[in-house]
């Protein structure tokens, strides 16, 4: 099964956009996995649901933080972090109009709401997120694959 396929199957388990894709990976960071779960149940629904960076990006940049980020130890500088954050931003904003929760939605959801919406099948098929997990997931597996 491919990081894209079981982010996929996590987030229509229940778990939020960010949450799937950093689970996609969490066989890299077993001791770590739980925690990460948790810091990235913050950044579901665009942030809490405030419809701003896409989850599924967000959890992107927190793997590869985890991953390969600066630390001021590990040789890898500031600049060439953020290089390849955005280097991804721009390749998921090629491939999906956007990096932006609402922009990805459309008008396809209303937006007003606080609290998440059930899982249905009419839901599923309004919204692209598990589509996007399992895009984010495949293109960050790709570039892991490019630099370990």
């Amino acid at each position: 099964m491919s990081r894209g396929d079981k982010a996929f199957s996590y987030f229509n388990e229940g778990y939020n956009c960010a949450q799937a894709v950093v689970l996609a990976f969490g066989d890299l960071f077993p001791e770590k996995q739980d925690d990460m779960v948790k810091i990235a149940s913050s950044f579901g629904g665009g942030f809490g649901r405030m419809r701003e960076v896409c989850g599924t990006f967000s959890g992107v940049c927190m793997v590869l933080g985890l991953l390969c980020g600066f630390d001021g130890e590990n040789g890898i500088s500031k600049a060439e972090h953020y290089a390849l954050i955005r280097k991804l931003g721009d390749k998921f904003k090629a491939d999906n109009g956007s990096i932006v929760c609402r922009e990805l939605l459309g008008e396809t959801v209303k937006l007003s709401s606080e609290n998440p919406s059930e899982r249905t099948a009419e839901y599923k098929k309004k919204r692209p997120c598990a589509e996007l997990c399992r895009y984010a997931a495949d293109m960050l597996e790709q570039e892991l694959k490019e630099k370990i």
